[in-house]
């Protein structure tokens, strides 16, 4: 893997909100995701809501396990440009 990372942040979840449970990774270390895919899933106090990535790369890390409270702004995975 590139050995260059690039950290990805929880997003705002809009309305005020600004915790949410991850309730499951959708991609997996290894994972090459295009801008949009889906990458994990939150529920907050209103809605589910699909976590999408916000750039191509290959998920490197992930941050946080599922069952994880989420705050907007903490880091959330890694992506490798490879």
């Amino acid at each position: 893997m590139n050995a260059e990372l690039t950290d990805i942040k929880v997003p705002s979840f809009g309305q005020g909100l600004d915790e949410a449970l991850l309730v499951e990774w959708v991609a997996e270390v290894g994972t090459w995701v295009d801008r949009g895919d889906v990458v994990a899933v939150a529920e907050t106090a209103k809605a589910t809501t699909e976590i999408v990535a916000e750039r191509d790369g290959r998920v490197a890390t992930l941050a946080v396990a599922a069952g994880t409270i989420l705050t907007s702004g903490q880091i959330l995975y890694q992506l490798s440009a490879d």
